[in-house]
C-alpha cells in the first residue's frame, strides 16, 4: 500500500492510526453508551472480527480501555488490564477530551501509567469526543 493510500485510510477510519492488524484479538473494557461507535466499528473492520468483551478469558493482543474520571482508580484499572495482555501487547487508554464529561487530566494518565509500570508512547485524537494514549508494558 502506498503512503498516500495509508493517509487516506487514516482520514476515513481513525482506527487506522492505532496500529491494529488483521487477526488480532482486541479486548474492550469500559464499554458504555458514550463510547464512539464509529471508532469501535473501525477497529473491528481492521482486525476482521468483533472486539471481545470483559468476560473474555484468554490473553489479548491489545486492550481498548474506555475510562472516565468517575470510573474509579485509573492505576488499578491499568494494573488489571496488564494481566489481560499477550507479551508485547498494547493498551489504548481512551479518555474524554478536554471539556467533556469524565475528562481525565493528562498528568493523571501519566502518573497512573508510570505507577502501573507502563510507558506512554503516543497520544492521539481518536474520535470527536475521545483521546487515546498508547501504553506499553516492559517486556516480561
Amino acid at each position: 500500500m502506498s503512503a498516500t493510500a495509508d493517509h487516506a485510510e487514516e482520514r476515513t477510519n481513525p482506527a487506522a492510526r492505532l496500529g491494529f492488524e488483521p487477526g488480532q484479538v482486541v479486548q474492550e473494557i469500559g464499554y458504555d453508551d458514550d463510547v464512539d461507535q464509529d471508532l469501535r466499528e473501525g477497529i473491528e473492520s481492521i482486525i476482521g472480527q468483533d472486539l471481545v468483551d470483559e468476560d473474555y478469558d484468554d490473553v489479548a493482543d491489545a486492550v481498548v480501555l474506555w475510562f472516565r474520571d468517575e470510573d474509579g482508580d485509573l492505576t488499578d484499572a491499568l494494573v488489571d488490564t496488564i494481566g489481560l495482555l499477550e507479551d508485547g501487547g498494547v493498551i489504548w487508554l481512551l479518555t474524554p477530551k478536554t471539556g467533556r464529561d469524565g475528562y481525565v487530566e493528562p498528568s493523571d494518565i501519566s502518573e497512573a501509567a508510570q505507577t502501573a509500570g507502563l510507558s506512554q508512547t503516543k497520544a492521539v485524537s481518536v474520535a470527536k469526543d475521545w483521546s487515546g494514549s498508547r501504553l506499553v508494558a516492559p517486556k516480561r
